[in-house]
């Protein structure tokens, strides 16, 4: 790999933010410990978000053959690439929860953490003598972060759910697309990077108000909801009007001139004039000022009417240049505009590698990017990803420091197979 996919690297968190403001006092979420029971997709990005704020998190994995995202695809040198790049920087401790002694071991770690992330089916932990009454008994001021496909009540609760049914479910789906073409799920985890992403925010929402009565709760996230949130008027449409959004390709169905077009050589760009001012001022840049008087597409009411029309001129405008040609001029006409970026476009923009690429290091995937934090805070210049665990690679130190077990513990739960891996030390 070039040289070219170098990141910036994230500074260290007890050192001074470029502005000048101190970051000594450490991330916003320094002393938050997690203890993540979570797998896949939706928990664990809601683990990685806390533990880019500072959180220590600390994986309870399957001894024998871990979190499952372990075996995805794609993978370079046997580590799975979307496992690396949400568990990069947290702990790893293997405990069979199927096993009794196991799930005692997951009651006592409870008792001393702050959040505890999980995303099994609804009755499962209550079945395993693990639900929130319990493990509040036990530690009061909990916060038990709870992610499952249709949300802890109603009468799909036990249903099993994973993205994609979260993104049918919805109305997602039934919405993207072109008018000609079947229902589309997008090709990457969305409805769980929505729903980990929610499932944080309410974590750290909850914290604060455990900060003012001294007592935790429970955040109950369904991986449709959040998605459900972001799909816009949808349901109000139906409600107020009775009309059913359909899917309308790369518009909006409610603003005009939008969408992705394709310039003379061959290379892809986006347009939103989604508003009266930015549609003028697309017009000046297409050579068509008098656009804006004419009835047709005066207003943006005009334009939807007449929008496959206005289309067509805009399409035919964007392909007779070049992509890099027509995006100067959208730009100095001060129109929303963007390249459709690949892979390969973002990593070599100097906007994402100032900003929003961070180094992935110490892992078999060499000099390696991810996106960082998915905001920014002034004096906190962000975490370093340095290492994907093993599984269980923790298994031994977490137990000693979390719980306190002497090697004559640890040795006997290894040999019954309910942690593991242990260090050949332990005797």
């Amino acid at each position: 790999m070039s040289d070219k996919v170098t990141g910036r690297a994230r500074q260290p968190v007890n050192e001074r933010a470029s502005d000048g403001r101190a970051g000594a006092a450490g991330p916003p979420l320094a002393g938050v410990t997690v203890l993540e029971l979570g797998t896949m997709y939706a928990a664990p990005t809601a683990g990685r978000m806390l533990r880019d704020f500072g959180a220590r998190v600390v994986k309870v994995e399957d001894p024998a053959t871990g979190d499952y995202a372990r075996h995805w695809t794609p993978q370079h040198e046997g580590l799975a690439l979307g496992f690396a790049r949400l568990n990069a920087g947290k702990e790893s401790v293997g405990i069979d929860l199927r096993r009794p002694a196991g799930r005692d071991l997951v009651r006592r770690l409870a008792a001393r953490v702050d959040v505890v992330l999980e995303s099994f089916r609804p009755g499962r932990l209550e079945e395993w003598g693990l639900g929130y009454d319990v493990l509040a008994a036990d530690n009061p001021g909990l916060v038990l972060t709870r992610v499952s496909g249709f949300g802890q009540t109603g009468p799909y609760r036990e249903r099993p759910g994973f993205g994609t049914v979260a993104e049918t479910a919805s109305g997602y789906a039934f919405t993207n697309g072109w008018p000609d073409s079947p229902p589309t799920s997008p090709p990457f985890g969305f409805a769980d990077s929505i729903a980990g992403i929610s499932a944080a925010y309410g974590t750290v929402t909850t914290l604060l108000a455990r900060s003012r009565t001294g007592l935790g709760d429970v955040v109950d996230v369904a991986l449709y909801e959040p998605l459900m949130f972001i799909l816009g008027d949808m349901i109000l449409r139906y409600t107020s009007t009775g009309e059913i959004q359909q899917r309308v390709g790369n518009g909006s169905g409610s603003a005009s001139p939008r969408g992705i077009y394709r310039a003379g050589d061959g290379r892809w760009l986006s347009i939103a004039a989604s508003s009266q001012r930015i549609a003028v001022r697309l017009f000046q840049a297409m050579g068509h000022p008098e656009f804006a008087d004419d009835p047709r597409f005066a207003t943006n009411t005009a334009r939807m009417e007449h929008n496959d029309e206005l289309q067509g001129i805009v399409a035919a405008w964007v392909a007779a240049r070049p992509r890099a040609d027509v995006l100067a001029d959208l730009d100095r006409h001060e129109v929303v505009a963007a390249p459709v970026n690949d892979a390969r476009d973002v990593v070599e923009d100097p906007h994402f590698r100032e900003r929003t690429l961070v180094d992935l290091a110490g892992t078999v995937l060499g000099p390696a990017l991810v996106p960082g934090p998915i905001l920014h805070l002034g004096g906190y210049p962000g975490p370093v990803y340095d290492g994907v665990p093993e599984i269980g690679e923790h298994t031994e130190p977490g137990l000693r420091e979390l719980l306190a077990l002497s090697s004559a513990e640890l040795a006997g739960l290894g040999a019954e197979r309910v942690v593991g891996p242990l260090r050949a030390g332990v005797r």
